[in-house]
């Protein structure tokens, strides 16, 4: 639960014979959300004991690190060493000298003057690769992410009673003030996508934005907004990336794509649902991006197999019919980001055609799909 401290022996077990039986029961792997509560109270030990489990079953480790950024709250020291790579620094201590499947999820760098820091990260999945450890990594392709509000309060603060956090609201100020100068992030960069119901004016403005409007101060707009919305409000923020980032890395062949969005029911929706793939293709018909066969390769087949499902991914005989048809030339004329998708002429779920043109088939929509068992 949401209790900052170690697990003693007892709930550890717990939680190691949950995890194995899940795994025993067909689970693809285990994810860690490091920068999220409950998992950003959760200590390295135990972490390599998870790691442990998904070793011994051959499943993949997906870890969503501590921090994505060069400064962070997830550790106490501002200056030294970027927060990003510590942040590395310990999945590379949970890998150890093993074989691990670790999928690092995702390479972003979120602020300024993170970017930096990609380098030296590639140089780190390159030297784990090459001791051995089955290490890759995702990008989508937008500068920008969704997030829970809470993703940039420290633990410490978010783990205090409300009492606690009062008394703590100046320690916090004078943090975040510090952070947002060594990050080259801000208020300004973080936009409301969902508070809650009666909350919808806020949604599409940024927290600098509403702080204006309310006449308070950027701080005390966004812990107004984590209250109001139970500290579980949803807001979009950027710059996670850079154009030149995002094509370097999609050439990378330890690189899979993916779009780390959602449809939501309300607010402002992650703009990667529409067109982050197509802009993948789109990239590659350029000349920016990979080459196609690797393109899609990464959006399909190496995707599939990275999480043991079988007959997908593949167009064969035999394979589930899990097609999509594209035009290249609507795809290379198409301008992005125009919140909708581009190019996509037909789907194919399991053999059973969905979109044809604008035309999306409801009802086969609903029945289309099924639960997929891994190997």
């Amino acid at each position: 639960g949401s209790v900052n401290r170690p697990l003693p022996p007892e709930e550890e077990q717990n939680m190691l014979d949950t995890l194995e039986k899940a795994l025993q029961q067909g689970a693809a792997g285990i994810s860690l959300g490091l920068m999220y509560d409950p998992g950003l109270y959760a200590q390295k030990e135990e972490l390599k004991k998870v790691a442990e489990l998904c070793i011994k079953y051959d499943r993949p480790l997906t870890g969503h690190p501590r921090a994505n950024s060069a400064v962070s709250m997830s550790y106490p020291e501002l200056l030294g060493r970027s927060h990003l790579l510590r942040a590395v620094d310990e999945l590379v201590e949970i890998v150890g000298d093993t074989k691990l499947k670790l999928h690092y999820s995702h390479a972003i760098f979120v602020g300024r003057r993170s970017f930096k820091d990609k380098d030296e990260f590639v140089r780190i999945i390159n030297k784990l690769r090459s001791n051995g450890a089955d290490v890759q990594f995702d990008i989508y392709n937008e500068m920008l992410g969704v997030s829970v509000i809470t993703v940039i309060l420290p633990a410490w603060y978010q783990s205090m009673t409300s009492k606690e956090r009062k008394k703590n609201r100046l320690k916090l100020s004078l943090l975040v003030k510090a952070s947002s100068i060594l990050l080259g992030f801000g208020f300004k960069d973080i936009q409301v996508a969902y508070i809650g119901p009666g909350y919808e004016k806020y949604e599409g403005m940024t927290v600098h934005e509403i702080a204006k409007m309310e006449k308070l101060s950027d701080l005390d707009a966004y812990l107004m907004l984590c209250e109001k919305s139970d500290f579980k409000g949803r807001v979009n923020m950027g710059p996670y990336t850079t154009p030149e980032i995002i094509s370097e890395f999609s050439r990378n062949d330890n690189c899979l794509y993916m779009t780390d969005a959602w449809v939501e029911d309300h607010g402002v929706q992650n703009p990667a649902i529409y067109d982050c793939f197509p802009k993948f293709l789109r990239d590659s018909l350029l000349g920016t991006g990979d080459t196609m066969p690797k393109t899609v390769r990464k959006m399909t087949g190496a995707t599939a197999e990275r999480f043991a499902l079988t007959d997908r991914g593949y167009l064969r005989e035999g394979c589930f019919a899990d097609l999509v048809v594209f035009d290249e030339e609507e795809i290379k004329a198409a301008t992005p980001d125009q919140t909708c998708s581009f190019g996509i002429s037909r789907v194919f779920i399991n053999g059973v055609q969905v979109l044809n043109g604008d035309e999306i088939d409801a009802n086969a929509l609903k029945t289309s799909g099924k639960a997929i068992k891994i190997k």
